[in-house]
């Protein structure tokens, strides 16, 4: 499923027309014979994937226990269990990356906790730093020890290779590559 292209036309239903969709989505999710599908494929121990929404981003996770509704699982990055309902797992693979509409620069569905961004602050300097919070209207990134709150609009995603430069402590000193000596 090509998720830019649905968002597309959500973008354009009306209010009314996306809380229809919402009570038919549910409807979905809470399927006992869809929930029955996923627990068949389950054995606990085995290693899954789960969409985590405040971060927009998949987690791996080892299965720990399967439970009438939810099972438990151990995110394997930072060890924490948690309880989520079936359809939250990820058994296909499945590519959740939504691709950015806008020109202008990004949107909430297109940045995860972890990218590498770059944006303008208000003297005009080019900024580079890393999202650590996804907010309703802006991204919380951190630039040097200094977090900075930005509308989506105006990030742009930077590559691996000026991610590299400006994390590399030598590059970040020189001061013809990265401006350290800013004030807001």
């Amino acid at each position: 499923m090509n998720f830019t292209e649905v968002l597309d036309v959500l973008n354009d239903a009306s209010l009314f027309e996306l809380y229809r969709l919402d009570a038919a989505i549910r409807n979905q999710l809470e399927n006992p014979a869809r929930i029955a599908a996923v627990k068949q494929a389950l054995t606990q121990g085995q290693r899954v994937r789960y969409f985590d929404d405040r971060e927009n981003r998949i987690v791996e996770a080892r299965l720990l226990q399967i439970n009438r509704t939810r099972v438990l699982v151990q995110n394997i990055a930072d060890g924490r269990n948690w309880t989520l309902p079936f359809y939250m797992l990820d058994l296909d693979g499945t590519d959740v990356d939504i691709a950015a509409q806008s020109k202008r620069g990004l949107d909430k569905n297109s940045v995860r906790v972890g990218d590498r961004v770059a944006f303008r602050d208000r003297q005009g300097r080019e900024q580079f730093g890393e999202v650590i919070k996804l907010n309703t209207k802006t991204a919380g990134v951190m630039v040097n020890n200094r977090r900075w709150r930005v509308a989506y609009s105006l990030l742009s995603p930077i590559i691996e290779a000026e991610a590299e430069a400006y994390t590399d402590p030598e590059l970040l000193s020189d001061p013809r590559v990265f401006d350290n000596n800013h004030t807001e």
